[in-house]
């Protein structure tokens, strides 16, 4: 498919992250596979996600096809951009007309990125995770890409006022290794390895962080932050 939208959007969101002087620490980018389909599962703690795992994901040649929800498609501004970098609009109420239209997207070899937890988690830690990024891949045939991101929070997220000022906040993006599934998988067992794996991974992540989390409002609880405590 044509891509005309999503290469001045690239520079735009570049110039934005120049601007807040972000920091960033991209690792694994060997595990995004250069042709054919995969799925992107990412955890979710803020706003700025989807441009933040797309910009980690540009050095390996890909853009990221985003599943979203469909008021953002509805907005007059966002609306037209996310349609021309061919996202998907997901409709919460009815979500069969998407995982088609991300099935035929994977089938024709594009990486599509799924927040699986469904919404941001306020208390940072991964939420129990929905089906879809695995019966995705189970009916597709093409390799889940566990993804963390940690540090987006400090931005823009949920229930706390943006900061978007120039601050050299550190944010990661970690890609872990491929995960496959098939036809006679079980769901079950497969949401639950892929959640395991990318709690695994989030420990990881976290641990490498430049900044201390001690105190910190954008900080879990179980790290010594004050926001609010999980409630899975």
């Amino acid at each position: 498919m044509a891509d005309l939208v999503y290469p001045p959007v690239i520079v735009a969101i570049k110039t934005f992250w120049r601007y807040l002087g972000l920091r960033f620490d991209f690792q694994g980018e060997e595990n995004i596979p250069r042709k054919g389909g995969a799925i992107l599962a990412i955890n979710h703690v803020g706003y700025l996600d989807f441009a933040l795992t797309g910009t980690a994901a540009l050095p390996a040649g890909r853009y990221v096809r985003f599943m979203a929800k469909k008021e953002i498609f509805n907005n007059k501004l966002a609306g037209p951009l996310m349609r021309g970098m061919h996202h998907i609009s997901v409709d919460r109420s009815s979500g069969s007309a998407s995982f088609v239209t991300a099935l035929r997207a994977l089938r024709k070899g594009e990486i599509i990125g799924i927040f699986p937890e469904g919404t941001i988690s306020v208390s940072f830690e991964i939420k129990e995770l929905k089906s879809g990024a695995v019966r995705l891949a189970m009916a597709s045939d093409v390799p889940i890409i566990p993804t963390i991101i940690w540090g987006s929070q400090r931005i823009w997220t949920k229930k706390v006022k943006r900061n978007l000022h120039r601050k050299n906040i550190p944010v990661s993006v970690a890609f872990g290794e491929p995960l496959h599934f098939n036809k006679q998988s079980d769901v079950t067992e497969g949401e639950k390895l892929l959640r395991q794996t990318m709690l695994t991974m989030l420990r990881e992540v976290q641990e490498k962080y430049p900044d201390s989390h001690q105190g910190q409002r954008w900080a879990p609880v179980r790290l010594g932050g004050s926001a609010p405590a999980p409630l899975n």
